[in-house]
């Protein structure tokens, strides 16, 4: 990695960046973005008011071989193609496509290592075929990889948002995902008190009467009321995942208000003094786009331990089988 004598430990480049959510916690450890990627204009605006630089567009249109030398690559690359909320159409689909334009990155610039992003789903999409594919294609570039589903729910964050998060080295080293922390935040902690809160947030009378209609369990407070696809409203003390194309009203904070945009932030994880610059309705396009800040941070600790230490890896338990077979 980067000399540490230098003012930063390592590099990085941000793809598919959003708003900055995977960078963050990357930059808090020591690492310089030397790169940064992202087609939303209105996600540009936000990321430059928080990072001082706009990250170029469309990255179909980008040489890779223009892109910097960098120590670790960051990619949470379009999910829609791949999530049940979505067509599930994968590499058939355009978007699906995008992880070949990572994959050319990787090869050109061969980074120490990687961290790429994705829905639950991308797992199970097209009975695993898709997923296998993923890593093959890593591998085939050389690179040791590991994957794990982790749950923002399970490190801090009252969000029940599980994603697929992939790892690979160059090396063959040992690498152990982050293990969920005990304690579970409340949801007092990130709600603002309602007199606070734009009154444009608030639901009609129609809709909070059709939601205790619909409630089938006695009401807590505080807690955020989730209707899913058939309509059935749940009453969670946490929020379910934050979704850019959700309805309006897919998540009633205490069964009457939506959440506002620092509350949304908050519930990826964001710092408070983490900028707003675009409309409340952007806001929860980018935060249902972005990624859990404390799941990354948390990796993200987990990989510079790894490339610190660089202890060799663990064979597979059913390569260990075969190797004691062999023996005996």
């Amino acid at each position: 990695m980067t000399n540490k004598l230098t003012e930063y430990n390592f590099t990085f480049i941000d793809l598919f960046a959003g708003i900055g959510g995977i960078r963050l916690p990357f930059e808090e450890l020591g690492g310089k973005c030397v790169f940064s990627s992202e087609w939303d204009e209105a996600a540009q605006e936000t990321y430059e008011a928080n990072f001082g630089e706009r990250p170029l567009g469309d990255l179909t249109t980008i040489d890779s071989g223009s892109i910097p030398h960098h120590d670790i690559l960051l990619a949470g690359f379009p999910c829609q193609a791949f999530s049940i909320i979505g067509k599930m159409e994968g590499f058939n689909e355009a978007r699906g496509t995008l992880f070949y334009n990572i994959e050319m990155i990787l090869k050109a610039k061969q980074p120490q290592a990687f961290l790429l992003e994705n829905v639950k789903q991308l797992r199970t999409h097209d009975k695993g075929k898709t997923f296998k594919v993923i890593t093959e294609h890593l591998q085939n570039l050389g690179y040791h990889v590991y994957t794990e589903v982790l749950n923002a729910l399970d490190f801090g964050l009252p969000q029940k948002r599980e994603r697929t998060y992939i790892v690979g080295f160059l090396e063959k080293i040992h690498f152990s995902f982050p293990k969920p922390i005990q304690k579970r935040v409340s949801l007092s902690d990130i709600l603002e008190p309602d007199e606070r809160v734009d009154k444009s947030l608030f639901a009609s009378e129609f809709i909070k009467k059709k939601r205790i209609q619909r409630l089938k369990v006695k009401p807590f407070y505080p807690s955020i009321w989730h209707e899913n696809k058939s309509g059935n409203i749940s009453v969670l003390p946490y929020s379910c995942a934050l979704r850019s194309g959700a309805s309006y009203n897919y998540l009633l904070v205490n069964g009457v208000r939506r959440l506002s945009s620092r509350e949304l932030l908050r519930l990826q994880g964001f710092p408070e003094s983490f900028k707003i610059v675009v409309s409340h309705a952007e806001i929860r396009k980018q935060t249902g786009n972005s990624v859990p800040v404390p799941v990354i941070r948390a990796i993200a600790k987990q990989m510079l331990k790894a490339l610190e230490e660089k202890q060799p890896a663990l064979e597979k338990p059913e390569q260990l089988s075969l190797d004691f077979a062999n023996f005996e």
